[in-house]
């Protein structure tokens, strides 16, 4: 008698890719609108009269709920209601947060600037109150159909793709707002509505899924007051807790002003020469840009990919080889490109969160081998701390490409070093709870960051924030509109007639917290060796 074994649809491998693409989509959406306004920030100066501390105070109070437990929250609403509810209820409010920038910005509301700001801060809390649990939501999805096949490969994509998100936000959101900061506002809401269609209509075979795997829901899965108390007297996690928040204050935030630090410190530019050598792909050179760095996340992604799919070892070798010679062409063939690109401010920028899409799986199969994961994350911060240390004090432009190059290792180190250790911290019945813990905890130093950063940049520019409102003032006497002043203002600064902002003091406190990182990852190598979770042995140990 031959037995017939019933096949889900997570069992067919191009279901579980196709898969991936429908709910990674609404991942580097929501990537996207939480970094594109890092290449926007002196045309929303020019254009809306604001300050830095204005514009950091918008980009902080995204986390404001989840400072407040609303990661929690919809952990809470995710274990009780599951996936469907959950994530129509995040992906709406993250796109109702997303139309209401849009639309403060487009002065539908009021052409106030105060009121607009006030508007766009409101959208701002909203998307973010959507942010952070549709990023848990897409996790768990990936979890439900690759546990078993290539879950870390598919996490490693996925967070890619939101790297990817960060990075075309980063530098081609100049492009596409061509000197006018609604249209760029508007495309990134658009991305957002986009990617929550995408993963509403994945529910579709959420139902079918569920269905063949007859999925139940077990009390022991569900969110617990109790598993946070157990964790939060833990002392290896409260540990891994602190280094979480001390090295993410010290990078995403610096990710929203690097443009800027770039231009007004090391001389980069915020515009393209026109003479400059482009990719231009069905008569746009945005596109052309978007395709650029599609490019360079493909080769990233092929990098890890082709070991994971090729078992003889001299085949394995030879694909590489052949991966790593087309990347070489690729390279070589865009060299003019390139090399406009790494003096332009957004563009430069962006190439940070694109190195981790390279380097985050790499340094995730040395740790699944080699373990260490304590140690990495010591040299993480001892970049970390050479990084802001270049981009601040120093002030040689040579420094500055390794301070960015350091910069994006420590970027790739830490994460890959971190959250592997925290499963081997928290119980797997906790584990949803811990990074909801995290999560909560690193939006308290992303939040006092964002705006800490502006503030200070203007307590010590006084002078430039000075002038700026003055031709400002001016410039709307004589009754411009403001794209013509946002005009105006960047040929004043083209001129050298504007003073630039002196961004030192306000990159160097972001050393503090590389010395802070060192030494809770130094407590961390302790604790866990106390403790036993081994976290410098390698993850199958």
């Amino acid at each position: 008698m031959t037995e017939t074994i019933k096949k889900t649809l997570r069992d067919v491998a191009p279901m579980r890719w196709f898969i991936l693409v429908l709910v990674s989509a609404l991942m580097f959406a929501t990537y996207w609108f939480q970094d594109f306004y890092s290449g926007l920030k002196p045309l929303m100066e020019s254009q809306f009269n604001m300050t830095s501390s204005q514009f950091g105070t918008m980009i902080g109070l995204t986390t404001i709920a989840n400072m407040f437990g609303m990661i929690i929250i919809g952990g809470i609403i995710l274990d009780k209601w599951g996936i469907r509810l959950a994530a129509i209820i995040f992906g709406s409010v993250a796109t109702l947060g997303g139309i209401i920038s849009a639309l403060g910005a487009a002065d539908v509301f009021s052409s106030d600037p105060s009121t607009r700001l006030t508007i766009m801060i409101i959208g701002r809390i909203v998307f973010g109150v959507g942010l952070e649990t549709t990023c848990v939501l897409v996790t768990r999805t990936i979890v439900k159909w690759f546990m078993g096949y290539e879950l870390a490969l598919a996490m490693a994509i996925n967070m890619g793709i939101g790297r990817l998100g960060s990075a075309l936000g980063t530098a081609i959101s100049p492009d596409i707002a061509n000197k006018n900061v609604p249209t760029a506002i508007t495309f990134a809401a658009t991305l957002i509505a986009i990617g929550a269609i995408l993963y509403i209509i994945y529910l579709i075979f959420d139902v079918k899924i569920d269905k063949q795997l007859k999925t139940k829901k077990s009390e022991e899965d569900q969110f617990k007051i109790s598993d946070l108390l157990k964790l939060v007297t833990n002392k290896s996690f409260l540990l891994i807790a602190g280094l979480c928040v001390a090295f993410y204050s010290a990078v995403f935030p610096f990710m929203q002003y690097a443009p800027d630090l770039l231009v007004n410190k090391f001389g980069f530019s915020y515009e393209l020469p026109k003479s400059a050598s482009q990719i231009v792909l069905f008569g746009s050179a945005t596109l052309g840009n978007a395709s650029i760095f599609i490019g360079l996340f493909l080769f990233g992604v092929a990098f890890p990919m082709i070991p994971a799919n090729i078992k003889n070892k001299f085949k394995k070798i030879a694909a590489l080889i052949i991966t790593f010679a087309l990347f070489l062409c690729f390279i070589y063939l865009l060299k003019d490109v390139l090399a406009v690109w790494i003096k332009n401010g957004p563009k430069a920028a962006s190439l940070i969160p694109m190195g981790t899409i390279l380097f985050t799986p790499i340094f995730g199969r040395f740790i699944d081998k080699k373990g260490k994961a304590a140690s990495i994350m010591m040299l993480g911060a001892l970049l970390l701390i050479f990084a802001h240390i270049s981009l601040s004090v120093l002030n040689s432009l040579l420094l500055c490409y390794f301070g960015l190059f350091s910069l994006g290792i420590a970027f790739s180190l830490v994460p890959a070093a971190m959250w592997p250790s925290v499963a081997k911290i928290a119980p797997a019945k906790r584990l949803g709870t811990a990074y909801a813990a995290m999560f909560t905890i690193q939006n308290w130093g992303l939040g006092i960051f964002f705006k800490g950063i502006g503030t200070v940049l203007d307590w010590v520019n006084p002078k430039v924030v000075a002038k700026l409102h003055s031709i400002r003032s001016g410039l709307e006497a004589q009754g411009l509109s403001n794209i013509q002043i946002s005009e105006k203002i960047e040929q004043l600064r083209k001129a050298g007639e504007l003073p630039i902002y002196n961004y030192t003091i306000p990159i160097f406190m972001l050393v503090i917290l590389g010395v802070i990182s060192i030494f809770l990852a130094i407590w961390l190598k302790k604790a866990s060796e106390e403790q036993g979770y081994g976290l410098e042995k390698p993850s199958n140990s």
